[in-house]
């Protein structure tokens, strides 16, 4: 369970530290989410907390006016597939007071509706929204549209290449206790398995059409912090 029942939601952002600008701009996104649903739901900022956590270095700490936001230096492991954020994750889901989970990469944002739009479905373990890919790969949205006919749209969503961390609203029970937290499973291939992983063991699932993210927004804001896909596009 998490620590505090009070807290609603648990923003988890791994950051390599080489981006402050690209980090910045992802907290800011927090903040405008949070003034969002604070207006549009009630929703008060303390009910809201930010985890960012380092990759080995004590990383640049932008300015916020979050209630509830943290910076934690973890030692980044060694071996080969190291490097992927997820022993941050995987931490710093331990440490999460939020009943519910949201994964936010520091090149990521949060679209300004994307609490107000996961609020009414916290009855579920599992909440995939839509995010916005187009500056990243081409197909403009993920999940893909559901094919015609289909008969879980849900399920549909949990397909390789389909599916982002950013897409998700995980209570903390499913993800971090029967969900045995994020493993690292392969480097890039962790995020579908770990997701994968989640849905199979999630008491209810729910799918929405509302954008939640926008993925890569970050790109490019600090010359240093791009990845090699994103070295790809510059």
């Amino acid at each position: 369970m998490p620590n505090n029942p009070g807290m609603l939601f648990t923003v988890i952002t791994p950051s390599i530290g080489t981006r402050p600008r690209a980090l910045a701009q992802a907290m800011a996104s927090v903040e405008a989410a949070v003034e969002h649903a604070r207006q549009h739901a009630g929703l008060g900022p303390a009910q809201v907390e930010m985890l960012v956590g380092f990759d080995g270095v004590d990383g640049e700490r932008p300015a916020s006016t979050l209630p509830n936001l943290r910076f934690v230096v973890l030692p980044r492991p060694g071996g080969a597939t190291s490097g992927f954020g997820n022993h941050i994750r995987h931490t710093l889901m331990g440490a999460a007071r939020g009943g519910h989970l949201l994964l936010l990469d520091d090149d990521n944002v949060l679209t300004e509706n994307a609490l107000t739009s996961f609020l009414p479905h916290l009855g579920a373990e599992m909440i995939i929204g839509r995010v916005d890919t187009s500056r990243a790969f081409d197909v403009p949205f993920l999940p893909r549209p559901v094919p015609e006919g289909c008969a879980d749209p849900a399920a549909d969503a949990i397909r390789q290449g389909n599916i982002d961390p950013l897409c998700l609203c995980l209570s903390h029970e499913l993800a971090y206790v029967r969900g045995r937290g994020w493993a690292d499973e392969g480097g890039y291939e962790s995020d579908f398995l770990n997701i994968r992983r989640y849905f199979r063991r999630a008491r209810g699932v729910v799918r929405i059409e509302d954008v939640v993210g926008v993925y890569d927004a970050g790109r490019g804001l600090d010359l240093g912090g791009l990845n090699d896909r994103q070295r790809k596009l510059a």
